[in-house]
């Protein structure tokens, strides 16, 4: 989220300073393969009309793409349209910390600094803390996930380059997916032209549902290369972090009475907000089955910061008609593991490629 929710700062900051004095492993998760190959995608035609006559009533615009990914169906509204990212980019820049600490490049116990005058307004507490200050790269991207920590994130940005999270999205094949720079600070490079349209970032419901995508199948490497041992812990890793999503007033509002800090959650969510902006990407591990939910709304009306904001309730209410259709006795924390139950592709390293 771009904006401070100063009124949740008390709460946040215990969390993080929770976290940051103690140290915590990485579990591990069973294969889980039930299934040869992923099915071919089918559109499911009478969800999709209940969904674009909810998104109607919206005072703004909706993009959605959402897959259950055993079942192959797929719904879509507006979902090749570019819009605004807000803080969704930042999946990609854990995509690339993952891809990175899988080639021996980066190791999530490596040490960053924050130092005097990194810190930035918007979401997070890093801006509020004494400098300079050491944290693991692990310590940073948690904080960039849970709590969309904008001063994490610039940190997360300086270890890998911006180029470098460029280069890994054009090697996923997005086509309509950017990030332009670091937050709150001035470009360092001659900008794209349509950055002022977009800010942070651009991208597509449909491409930021392949990018979770990959990340919940556990699908890391190139297609053809075979999975190596770390990957399992590597995808726990970011999963972890997802699924301890601080901002839950989105797609799990409706499907999950959970609070984040509790275990067992079924819901790996990356949020992003601006004052016309609401967006949030998920996976959902439903008891018949995983999905992968990405909602963006634009252009919206509603700019308020509260709880009840429209466009907020608004992806609410479309990820719980995506529940109730594809898996309406609930979700299943348990599940959500790397791999997710879904077994590799033939020819893939983890998964299929889209």
């Amino acid at each position: 989220m771009m904006h401070p929710h100063l009124r949740r700062a008390a709460v946040v900051g215990a969390v993080v300073l929770m976290y940051l004095s103690s140290a915590s492993g990485v579990a591990q998760s069973p294969p889980g393969v039930t299934n040869d190959s992923p099915p071919q995608r089918s559109e499911d035609q009478a969800l999709e009309q209940r969904l674009q006559s909810l998104a109607a009533t919206h005072r703004g615009h909706v993009s959605l793409y959402a897959t259950q990914l055993k079942s192959g169906k797929t719904v879509a509204l507006n979902a090749d349209r570019p819009v605004q990212t807000a803080s969704v980019i930042k999946l990609t820049i854990l995509f690339e910390a993952m891809e990175q600490v899988r080639a021996g490049k980066a190791r999530w116990d490596e040490k960053l600094t924050l130092a005097k005058g990194d810190g930035v307004s918007g979401s997070g507490v890093l801006t509020f803390f004494d400098t300079p200050l050491t944290l693991t790269l692990k310590d940073v991207l948690t904080m960039m996930v849970i709590v969309s920590d904008n001063t994490a994130t610039n940190l997360a940005i300086d270890r890998f380059g911006v180029d470098a999270v460029n280069e890994r999205i054009a090697w996923l094949g997005l086509k309509d997916t950017h990030l332009y720079k670091k937050i709150g600070k001035p470009a360092t490079a001659p900008m794209p032209a349509d950055q002022p349209k977009f800010g942070l970032g651009k991208t597509t419901a449909h491409e930021m549902e392949i990018v979770m995508e990959r990340i919940g199948r556990c699908q890391l490497g190139l297609p053809g290369e075979s999975e190596r041992a770390a990957d399992a812990a590597i995808c726990q890793t970011a999963l972890t972090m997802l699924r301890n999503q601080f901002y839950r007033n989105t797609i799990p509002r409706y499907l999950e009475t959970l609070d984040s800090s509790e275990t067992g959650s079924g819901i790996a969510s990356k949020t992003g907000g601006l004052n016309a902006v609401r967006n949030d990407v998920a996976i959902v591990a439903g008891k018949s089955g995983p999905m992968v939910i990405s909602i963006f709304t634009t252009e919206n009306e509603d700019k308020s910061w509260t709880p009840d904001n429209e466009a907020e309730m608004m992806i609410a209410r479309l990820a719980k008609e995506i529940m109730m259709a594809w898996s309406p006795s609930g979700v299943d924390g348990g599940s959500l593991v790397p791999g997710l139950g879904i077994a590799p592709a033939a020819g893939s390293a983890s998964g299929t490629s889209k």
